[in-house]
């Protein structure tokens, strides 16, 4: 009796053993691409290779955007109504950020049939430029699941910016668990870029 007690121990260490030696291995293929594991982190650095898609499923690069100050505008996308909507589509209908020196990029992680039937209840959301975080990728690489602006922690985005200066470094990040329409504060932020420059 012993023995079989012994026997099923020394099974059961040896099972725990290869089990915390499995989930310790990270079995899955590593990622490539720089990831962050806060949101300061990207402060006074390249954005690091980051890819979006349009609406058609074309790929779209940070690359083309050198020249210009870029606000990317993550948020919780079309299940936040109204306050994602609202800056979304203030991005798009304020001309600060639609110059030839600044661009305004909201990106959502939803797919882009869904956004159709949003445009027609809020037109003003086809001005805006719109980019897809396809299977949260992006969202992942940045670290913005966690932020305190999001209401769903671990999933989706919440509400947060992203600027970038003209030769694609970021400058200035900010989460808003507000929720509320920044529009100032960033353009306070693109004079300051402007000045130093």
């Amino acid at each position: 009796m012993k023995k079989t007690i012994g026997l099923i121990i020394v099974s059961l260490i040896f099972i725990l053993g290869i089990a915390a030696i499995l989930f310790k291995t990270d079995s899955s293929p590593k990622n490539t691409q720089q990831s962050v594991s806060k949101l300061s982190d990207l402060i006074d650095k390249p954005l690091p290779a980051i890819q979006l898609y349009d609406k058609d499923g074309k790929k779209y690069s940070m690359d083309s955007l050198r020249g210009k100050n870029v606000v990317l505008f993550f948020s919780e996308g079309i299940m936040c109504y109204p306050a994602c909507w609202d800056q979304i589509a203030s991005f798009g209908t304020d001309q600060r950020f639609n110059s030839p020196d600044t661009v305004a990029i909201s990106v959502v992680t939803d797919s882009p049939q869904e956004w159709e039937p949003a445009k027609n209840k809020m037109p003003d959301l086809a001005k805006a430029t719109m980019l897809f975080d396809q299977n949260l990728t992006v969202s992942k690489q940045l670290a913005l699941l966690s932020l305190p602006s999001s209401m769903h922690v671990g999933g989706i985005p919440g509400h947060t910016y992203i600027v970038l200066d003209k030769q694609g470094v970021v400058r200035y990040v900010f989460d808003d668990p507000r929720m509320a329409n920044n529009n100032d504060v960033i353009v306070s932020e693109i004079d300051k870029l402007n000045k130093s420059r």
